[in-house]
Formats: structure tokens, sequence, C-alpha cells
């Protein structure tokens, strides 16, 4: 590796950052997205072997910001009970924290009894593929690597099965969100 190779990098950096930023942020939804992206811009410049050799840098930096943009918005964020959240008079409440919660009063066994059963009732309505993953991965706690390894299934198809089996759940239990933030 060229003695001067650093020097390239810092160079490139202090003369394609602010715009390199720019453009990135055009695209994405807030500044820690952009940054993200920039810092892995960066960082595969920082990896490659022979900077010098990059004919076109500018060229180069664009391109990978524009695969790094499109490999963000292609990644599908793995949903959990965690999202299943309200902000209440007290902070935010989950409900994981509804469903595991220890009930004190009758009133909060009944309405934990009652979140239980409309959650069954809802998962029900799910085909089996999506209910079995969600079941497997949030109440069994199994992570999608191990159902991967069982089912022979792609760890993404897995994740796509939760996301559609979450989105199911939170406008079929939207209602009884609601009863649960008005309590």
């Amino acid at each position: 590796m060229p003695t001067n190779e650093p020097q390239n990098i810092i160079s490139t950096v202090a003369n394609y950052g602010k715009r390199l930023f720019s453009f990135i942020r055009g695209r994405v939804n807030t500044d820690e997205d952009a940054e993200d992206i920039l810092q892995d811009v960066w960082f595969q410049l920082s990896n490659q072997p022979e900077v010098g050799t990059i004919e076109q840098i500018s060229g180069w930096l664009y391109r990978v910001a524009r695969n790094k943009i499109t490999d963000k918005y292609r990644k599908q964020k793995e949903e959990s009970l965690e999202d299943f959240s309200f902000e209440g008079e007290d902070g935010e409440i989950n409900f994981k924290e509804i469903l595991l919660a220890e009930a004190y009063s009758p009133e909060e066994e009944s309405l934990k009894k009652l979140f239980w059963d409309q959650l069954f009732l809802a998962l029900e309505e799910l085909p089996e593929n999506q209910r079995y993953v969600f079941v497997q991965n949030e109440l069994e706690e199994r992570t999608f690597q191990e159902l991967a390894d069982e089912s022979g299934e792609n760890i993404k198809t897995l994740i796509s099965r939760k996301g559609y089996a979450v989105k199911h759940l939170r406008n079929r239990l939207q209602n009884l969100y609601q009863e649960f933030i008005n309590y």
C-alpha cells in the first residue's frame, strides 16, 4: 500500500464530505440515516485495496452512496411486540408489558385476559406460516436463525412473514389498544 493512501482518503473526505452528505440526505428520511450511509461509504472507501487506482473518485463515491441508499430501502425492518407501543400519561407502554404484567386488580386481570383472548383470535386469522413465525419468535422467543435452520426457509422470508403478522395484529388490535390507553 502506498504511503500516501491515507492522505488520499483524508483529502477525499474533505473534498466530497459535505456534497456527498447533501446528496444522501436528499434521498433518505433523517440526518441520522444520511450519516450512517455516509459512514458506510467512507468505510467502503477505506477498505479499497488501492484507492489511488479509482479513476473517477467522485463517480465511485456517488455510485456507492446510491447503492447504500438502495440497500437501506430494501432491508425490511424486523417488527416485534416491542413495536406495539403507545404513549400514555405515565410514558410509553407496550403490548408486551401488558401481556406479561402482573394484574393487581380484578379489572386489570380482566383486561389482560381480554387482550390475550383477542390476540389469539387475531392470530387464528393469519395464514399458518405467518402465525407460526410470529408465535415462535415472539412468544417462544426463538431466533429467526433457529427457525430457518429448522424449516430450511430463508431468514428474510421468515422476517417478512412476521412483518405481515405484526401489521395484521396491529390493525386487528387497534380498538383494544385504545381501550388500554383510555383505561
